[in-house]
């Protein structure tokens, strides 16, 4: 029996009780910048990957994403989750082959959504949804990693905000073999308790974009794992752009003050 990647080994512990944060780093150095402030894992943010590359989120090619993971996997011990997308593929067995590739990434957990990035059908079919997730749990298996599989459901951000829905197919991707299961863009504590009700024992990741809960308060709904998502990425592209614009505008440095030592957080 193949033995697991002590990385994965230990994401899959982190999930088993309380609620750890895995915020979302863009690029190695911020990667290793999270290491060292003392987060138990990570995970990539496709949105924050692609602004690096001048991309929108979701126009990033497979080969530049699984090289992106090698990346982020490479520079820090921690373990690293990917944010996988749509598997780079709508069909189940291409799903199954490019999660294969990832998996062999030195990532510890991948995630799969079902969202088609068409606005008039922005959700795959409810069965094709759920053969998705089984073909990229057949992948994992058969690689014998062990990565955790997460299973997202994005109506709450591509414009079908229905928590009913959004339940029946978190529920059947747990079915399918997800580990854990999320939906992004979900707010209301009562929609968050409701998911993590019914997909329990199985763990609930929630995306905090905005200051809406706490941990502590998180924690106390039930939910195992939080992530950010893009937002720290947005976080320093603001204070860019703020600073950019200040000299473009008015020809003025007011915002080069109190900045952090950078060198500091890269030396061994």
């Amino acid at each position: 029996m193949k033995t697991h990647d002590p990385r994965v080994v230990v994401f899959r512990q982190l999930h088993e009780s309380g609620c750890f944060v895995m915020p979302n780093p863009w690029d190695a150095g911020s990667a290793k910048a999270l290491a060292r402030l003392g987060f138990k894992a990570l995970a990539t943010t496709s949105s924050g990957m692609a602004w690096t590359m001048a991309c929108a989120d979701n126009q990033v090619p497979l080969e530049a994403a699984l090289d992106h993971l090698r990346t982020i996997a490479a520079a820090v011990e921690l373990p690293v989750s990917a944010d996988f997308e749509g598997g780079f593929a709508v069909e189940p067995r291409e799903v199954a082959v490019n999660v294969t590739r990832a998996a062999a990434t030195g990532i510890a957990g991948l995630s799969i959504e079902d969202s088609t990035g068409d606005e008039n059908r922005p959700l795959h079919d409810f069965e094709l949804a759920v053969e998705r997730i089984a073909a990229a749990r057949e992948a994992i298996d058969a690689s014998g990693t062990g990565v955790v599989l997460t299973g997202r459901s994005e109506g709450f951000v591509c414009g079908r905000p229905d928590i009913d829905e959004t339940i029946r197919r978190l529920r059947a991707y747990a079915q399918a073999g997800a580990d854990c299961l999320f939906a992004p863009g979900v707010t209301a504590t009562e929609h968050i308790e409701t998911i993590v009700a019914a997909v329990s024992p199985k763990p609930v990741n929630l995306l905090i974009y905005a200051p809406f809960l706490t941990v502590a308060e998180a924690a106390a709904l039930g939910v195992r794992r939080i992530s950010v998502g893009g937002t720290l990425a947005r976080c320093a592209w603001k204070g860019f752009l703020d600073a950019a614009t200040e000299i473009a505008e008015r020809g003025a440095f007011g915002r080069f003050e109190q900045l952090p030592n950078v060198d500091a957080l890269n030396r061994n």
